[in-house]
């Protein structure tokens, strides 16, 4: 176990993505992964309002009901989650009122009378982040919640956070939650990891096996034909993508490992990531995950990781 951040939870240093209950991953089939990843020394689990409002026939908040289900079975003390606010389509934005009706509901969904990490899930132009910051501390001091993450935040404005959070008095975020991973470097690396590193925020990356692309699994736009994260995972494929993960196969298979095993182990290592978000559809997919939580690259790995990987411009 690892602490997170500037907080009081000890977790795993891996985060399962609850993304795919209620999508992928109906809910007998949820709880077992749940249940596979606690036995196998698990304790952090991602969830947002808005899971998985895309599906067809869902409105949002499946994941979060799914979650609520298993958690009735009295192990809400062995698990640390965390749930998001701003993209629900009841809730959208980061309005003082919204906030705290958003924070309800997914109290009400998850069957728990507290949220361990809440995140507001992306940057709201339209609300200062005065009345943003406020709504959430409100939040801590009911003990609704334990602690504030941000997810999809410029750095300016993560600054700003910290800025009027420190002149009013206001509980600070402990996590930054953003796009991270090997294919796609540039952003975090030239914009947030400096701004992550000077207010101590613990780094939990999402889209941390670039949709399936690093599991080595797809190699051309015929393997993604079908597939329910396949127009995710395309937005990752190029040639360079491509060599990306064929280094990492090497890699993997010189290690007797699998390659989302290798792919998640590099982001652990890299500075201030805590735990990289990864989802299993099914138990058959989690022990190479939970794998990456004790992997360690050497220098010579890492290097080779590095080097196929190089961050390129995006502009």
């Amino acid at each position: 176990m690892t602490t997170l951040g500037t907080s009081n939870l000890d977790i795993f240093p891996l985060n399962l993505g609850g993304n795919t209950f209620g999508w992928t991953s109906d809910e007998a089939t949820s709880h077992a992964v749940l249940d596979a990843f606690v036995e196998g020394g698990g304790n952090f689990v991602d969830s947002a309002d808005v899971y998985s409002v895309w599906a067809e026939g869902n409105s949002g908040g499946e994941s979060e009901a799914i979650i609520s289900s298993w958690l009735a079975k009295g192990v809400r003390e062995r698990l640390v989650v965390a749930t998001k606010v701003s993209q629900h389509p009841d809730f959208p934005g980061l309005s003082a009122q919204n906030i705290s009706a958003a924070a309800d509901a997914s109290l009400e969904r998850l069957g728990t009378d507290y949220i361990d990490l809440y995140y507001a899930h992306q940057y709201d132009e339209n609300t200062p982040i005065i009345e943003s910051a406020a709504a959430f501390d409100n939040l801590v001091r009911a003990g609704k919640i334990r602690h504030i993450g941000l997810s999809n935040f410029p750095a300016e404005k993560i600054d700003e956070w910290f800025a009027v959070a420190h002149a009013q008095g206001f509980a600070a975020p402990v996590a930054l939650q953003p796009a991270y991973n090997l294919v796609a470097r540039e952003e975090y690396e030239t914009k947030l990891a400096d701004v992550a590193a000077r207010h101590d925020l613990a780094v939990l990356p999402y889209f941390s096996l670039a949709s399936g692309l690093l599991t080595g699994k797809y190699r051309s736009a015929a393997d993604l034909e079908g597939k329910a994260r396949g127009h995710m995972a395309g937005s990752f494929l190029n040639d360079r993508s491509l060599g990306i993960v064929e280094a990492l196969v090497s890699l993997a298979d010189g290690l007797k490992v699998e390659p989302a095993t290798v792919a998640l182990a590099w982001l652990r290592g890299r500075d201030n990531i805590l735990a990289p978000i990864a989802s299993a559809r099914n138990i058959e997919q989690l022990p190479a995950l939970m794998a990456s939580a004790t992997l360690e690259l050497n220098d010579e790995e890492l290097r080779v990781l590095n080097t196929a990987s190089e961050p390129v411009s995006v502009s």
